[in-house]
């Protein structure tokens, strides 16, 4: 394998250094006589600068940190601070537009002066919000016959002109949280009590703020106003980062993020206590958490995500009890509460398994071999220590495929979906083992330099029918891998479009660039250095790859995927390398597939369920508004666990043509496993 270098280029070193006086007052985040205002310490002026030189300097974007981004800026930061447009007023937005063309240059400076100046404001309306809630608010007896609606994505409306008006804009808040629970069976002391508790606790995480979390806020929002994968992390932040990428936190093993008032899973990680359950899905939101089997359920919703990953975070062996509402039946569904045991992620865990599948299919059996792949995996500190039986991705999956050929199998499957990426050179060691030799990913650097990264083992150690599944969340090395595949007509590709992500990033440790001294800490930035093209040329950012056969997909690549994320780099095309394709997947082999594909999309009852739920699914992803009235949300409630129930089961299911009766046998539970499995026979029926 032709290496390529993914490196931070090592002259960052020749960035200067800066040696600081300690500020005893401004280092607590506090201005002299004041116990209560955040102001930045006294280095963070030149941590600033530093950022915006390496921004200006290395990003792949080559642009400068001027006008135009300092407007993103400030749209970004405000979009942070007040994502549902639920605390500034209008007037507030107007007053900072005196930053809308300075933030560059106040940043080059070594001025974060807007950052406190914007998030003063914001404390101020907030501290006003909690005041009418808690004052007012929790003593309402609401009228739950009145025909109205609370729109929980608020991102596109205007901002409020007055107080009047956020307070009708919270009225309508708290009546769909305190209906909520009205419909779960809490009487009005319970309500009162359970609203008042919520909002108690999201005060005390604000007024927790240090003048750290301010900065964080501020400089992520420049930073990602190169690229969404460009990101500074507070020291607290990078620990945590570099926790998680260890996968030495014991919890749940899911991503969250925070989606208006809700923590929403965006992805629950192979291995993890939540993957292993199939209790907790991706869209999900998280608006409770319990501690062992009988702990209190508190009230998550509204709270900053730090908070909420804390109480789900715990010991090892130890229960949480998460209340949940599913992504199929949305925000007018009822909620559900799951029990989880936390553990660790292994190692083990995210390896490569193996299984075969029996297949009977008009008359004729079948033994097809899957291979789940949630990672691109590599143990680089025995691989660098040179141990001889180091852990890594394609030495697994070699093993297993000499396992399942010793089976007798009749085709491969490699599953790919939900694998968000890892190791590029195990991506390219891989994709080796099915074809002869030759180029399998370029990439292009911020100096415009074209690196092949090429697979020099004319060994392969399969070359029978192939399939690769994927989908919306398969990402970065999953996509070069399913590209070249693709691109070499070695194999079919099934699924959903893929996740779009085609750059390249390095963490740079800023603390090494600024003399501090012991009670000073800088953060580290997170920087995009390159872009992936696939072989034929065409980047793999924003379109990911489009399978040969799409399955029915509930999520769209302008909501969930790269084409959702704000200033995301655009795609583009280079040369094609110069590459010999197989001749194992033809075009017509494609057509033939899709044609045999859509025809059972009229008569099969199993596929037919999947394109409904899948539709249902999108609908639900897509629904803000929540009726007020209380008949209308028992009936939205009791339509949505009425559809619930009476999903058609794909859980052993039999596949049945005409005349064929019993003759056609599949048991998969996995329902888009089983279509994948489908069109591969189809496949291998097809080669003969």
């Amino acid at each position: 394998m032709k290496k390529i270098a993914v490196l931070l280029a090592p002259i960052l070193v020749l960035l200067s250094f800066i040696t600081y006086s300690s500020n005893p007052a401004a280092d607590l985040g506090l201005a002299p006589g004041d116990s209560t205002e955040l102001v930045p310490k006294s280095y963070y002026g030149d941590e600033a600068k530093l950022i915006a030189q390496i921004l200006d300097t290395y990003h792949y974007k080559k642009i400068k940190l001027n006008d135009s981004l300092s407007s993103v800026i400030l749209d970004t930061y405000i979009e942070t601070l007040d994502n549902n447009r639920s605390y500034f007023l209008k007037s507030d937005i107007e007053s900072f537009e005196k930053f809308r063309t300075k933030i560059d240059d106040l940043t080059k400076a070594g001025s974060v002066s807007p950052a406190y100046e914007i998030y003063a404001v914001f404390k101020e309306r907030f501290d006003n919000r909690m005041s009418f809630v808690l004052d007012s608010l929790v003593n309402v007896e609401f009228d739950y016959t009145i025909d109205e609606y609370y729109n929980t994505d608020r991102s596109k409306e205007a901002w409020s002109n007055n107080d009047h008006e956020l307070n009708e804009l919270w009225r309508k808040m708290i009546k769909s949280q305190t209906l909520s629970l009205r419909l779960n069976g809490k009487d009005q002391e319970g309500i009162k009590e359970t609203i008042t508790k919520r909002y108690e606790r999201f005060d005390k995480a604000i007024q927790q703020y240090k003048t750290e979390d301010v900065f964080e806020l501020y400089m992520n929002a420049v930073a990602e106003a190169f690229d969404p994968h460009t990101n500074y992390f507070s020291p607290r932040t990078s620990d945590r980062f570099k926790q998680n990428m260890s996968l030495s936190l014991e919890g749940i093993g899911a991503r969250l993020q925070t989606e208006t008032d809700f923590t929403k899973v965006v992805q629950v990680l192979p291995g993890g206590p939540a993957e292993k359950s199939n209790l907790l899905h991706e869209n999900d939101r998280i608006v409770g958490v319990g501690q062992g089997e009988e702990g209190e359920i508190v009230d998550v919703i509204g709270w900053r995500i730090d908070d909420v990953v804390q109480l789900i975070k715990g010991p090892k062996g130890t229960t949480v009890r998460l209340e949940i509402l599913p992504a199929e039946t949305g925000v007018n569904g009822p909620s559900e509460v799951i029990t989880l045991v936390r553990d660790k992620i292994k190692l083990e865990d995210m390896q490569a398994k193996a299984e075969v599948v029996p297949l009977r299919k008009d008359g004729r059996e079948f033994k097809i071999g899957v291979i789940t792949l949630p990672s691109f995996y590599m143990d680089f500190d025995a691989y660098q220590a040179g141990d001889p039986d180091y852990t890594s991705t394609t030495r697994d999956v070699k093993r297993l495929v000499e396992e399942l050929e010793a089976q007798g199998i009749d085709g491969l499957m490699m599953d790919l979906r939900n694998n968000g990426g890892g190791s590029l050179a195990e991506a390219i060691d891989l994709t080796g083992l099915f074809i002869k030799d030759g180029p399998v990913v370029q990439v292009r650097t911020s100096t415009n330099r074209i690196e092949v990264g090429e697979d020099d083992d004319p060994g392969v150690i399969y070359d029978g029918p192939l399939a690769i599944m994927i989908n919306r969340f398969s990402a970065s090395a999953s996509e070069i891998f399913a590209a070249a595949i693709q691109d070499y007509h070695r194999g079919v590709v099934i699924g959903e479009q893929t996740f779009g992500k085609g750059t390249v990033q390095s963490i740079i440790d800023l603390g090494k660039y600024l003399q501090l001294d012991g009670q000073q800490q800088a953060g580290q930035l997170k920087l995009t250095l390159q872009k992936f093209y696939r072989v034929t040329g065409s980047s793999t950012q924003h379109l990911g790859v489009n399978p040969d056969v799409n399955l029915p997909s509930a999520f769209d690549a302008n909501e969930f995927g790269e084409s959702a994320s704000k200033g995301a780099l655009p795609w583009d095309q280079i040369k094609s390398a110069t590459f010999k394709m197989t001749d194992k997947v033809s075009p017509k082999m494609v057509v033939k597939l899709n044609d045999v594909y859509n025809k059972r999309l009229t008569s099969d009852n199993g596929l037919k369920g999947l394109v409904e739920d899948t539709r249902e699914l999108k609908e639900s992803l897509s629904k803000t508004q929540i009726s007020l009235n209380e008949e209308k949300r028992k009936q939205e409630i009791a339509e949505a666990e009425k559809r619930k129930a009476s999903r058609v089961s794909l859980s052993g299911t039999k596949i049945q043509k005409e005349g064929d009766g019993e003759k056609d046998a599949i048991k998969i539970e996995d329902p888009y496993l089983k279509e994948g499995v489908i069109i591969l026979s189809e496949m291998i029926s097809e080669i003969g």
